[in-house]
């Protein structure tokens, strides 16, 4: 169920042969999302000639769509999309804007032209791991703080919060994969002196080994 997405929006602008193309990425989660942003695109650019998009939605790339808006039929929409599955992304849309320059760029010139609009903007993207996960709250006695602060530290985990109440608890994310793992070396290390809760499961954004929820981006 993990895979490789985007976070935020990005662009990327060059000129070929005197016409000007702008890409745009951005992290979607529905086909409303990819339409209003395609819409946002052509309002912003509407004396361009060609807003050329692509989008994949879905861990298991179902939904794909893509456009040549008007450009000879293959020469853009198909190669972005092809790129962007190449790039093993999805959630994410890339529209190439090009304001044309007068000089045609012929059917091999245009495909590198929208590719490189693609790749260029993908490639300026931040892109992260989107992974099933839980939060974890482990509560125990004021008197183990130091192991397990000690152990989360060792082990590379980060705290995302510690509440200092009747008792300790120390708020985690982690992966759904490894919680089993880690109550099993809580329980051995604390001699089973902790308490736990466990949410319900949860997508997070995995970045430089945080986890964060898609409004915890900036």
């Amino acid at each position: 169920m993990d895979y490789k997405t985007i976070i935020g929006e990005t662009e990327y602008k060059f000129e070929e042969k005197k016409s000007i193309f702008i890409g745009y990425i951005k992290h979607i989660e529905s086909e409303y999302e990819a339409k209003k942003f395609i819409d946002d695109i052509k309002t912003k650019h509407h004396e361009a000639r060609h807003n050329v998009y692509a989008y994949v939605i879905g861990n298991d790339m179902l939904i794909q769509r893509y456009t040549d808006d008007g450009e000879p039929r293959g020469t853009a929409g198909i190669p972005i999309i092809e790129l962007i599955k190449k790039r093993g992304l999805t959630d994410i849309i890339v529209v190439v804007t090009r304001y044309f320059g007068g000089i045609l760029l012929g059917v091999g010139g245009l495909t590198r032209a929208y590719v490189n609009g693609a790749s260029g903007v993908i490639d300026k993207a931040k892109i992260v791991d989107r992974v099933l996960g839980k939060e974890i709250s482990i509560i125990v006695p004021y008197e183990i703080i130091g192991k397990l602060q000690y152990f989360f530290d060792v082990n590379k985990i980060h705290v995302d919060n510690v509440l200092y109440e009747e008792k300790v608890i120390f708020k985690v994310r982690i992966e759904k994969i490894i919680v089993n793992k880690l109550l099993s070396d809580i329980t051995d290390l604390t001699s089973n002196n902790f308490d736990v809760e466990i949410s319900d499961d949860v997508m997070y954004f995995k970045n430089e080994g945080r986890y964060f929820l898609n409004n915890e981006i900036q």
